[in-house]
């Protein structure tokens, strides 16, 4: 790698702007604008976000998990419940979210407590989801070190031909997730990395606060 080249990468931000009087009272309606925004934008997978957990000894990992559904409680994404994230979220219930959306020049941070949500609602979400996607949920031991790929393939084509006509139940490891955001911050880049940050935090009497924070 060229470490020079790599230095002198970067990019002015010019698009937008973000100050207190744009912003709209409750973090989940500014959310929801902005990716209004994003989807009109035609952006591939507006959705896409990056998940941060820590383990029991404080160690992080991250990786990009999929919006499936904003709440009055949060914000909702599915995976194996034996997952790394998912063991982590057992003993450490707490994690972060990010969206960025690059051709916007804007970038969502959201931090809070991760609760399951009910059996129903995620019996409602898989149910709903392509055949194959279902099984597929089934046939992955999701984090877990396997043998081969091939092993994956043919326990997956097992599975296609087991269930032929069978209806699929959702496994009782794969389920949602919903973050409850403690706090909330809106980043929109501006010229000379003076970009403008501005949150939202949630106070101990429920309210939602805003203030600015230097880039």
């Amino acid at each position: 790698m060229d470490h020079k080249s790599l230095s002198l990468l970067r990019k002015e931000y010019r698009n937008s702007q973000l100050n207190e009087s744009d912003l709209l009272p409750d973090p989940f309606q500014q959310f929801n604008h902005w990716f209004q925004q994003a989807l009109a934008a035609e952006l591939p997978e507006p959705n896409a976000m990056t998940l941060a957990t820590v383990n029991e000894d404080g160690h992080p990992s991250a990786r990009i998990v999929l919006l499936k559904e904003m709440n009055s409680k949060g914000f909702v994404f599915f995976t194996n419940y034996q997952s790394r994230k998912g063991e982590e979220l057992e003993k450490n219930p707490f994690g972060a979210i990010v969206f960025f959306w690059h051709e916007l020049e804007r970038q969502v941070r959201i931090e809070g407590k991760v609760e399951k949500i009910s059996a129903e609602e995620s019996d409602n979400y898989f149910h709903s989801r392509p055949r194959d996607s279902r099984i597929g949920a089934i046939a992955s031991p999701q984090s877990k070190r396997i043998a081969s790929r091939q092993l994956l393939e043919d326990k997956f084509s097992a599975l296609i031909a087991q269930t032929a006509d069978s209806f699929i139940d959702r496994p009782i490891h794969w389920g949602g997730y919903v973050l409850i955001p403690q706090q909330i911050e809106f980043w929109q880049g501006r010229p000379n990395r003076m970009h403008d940050r501005l949150v939202y935090s949630l106070s101990d009497t429920g309210v939602w606060e805003q203030f600015r924070v230097a880039p």
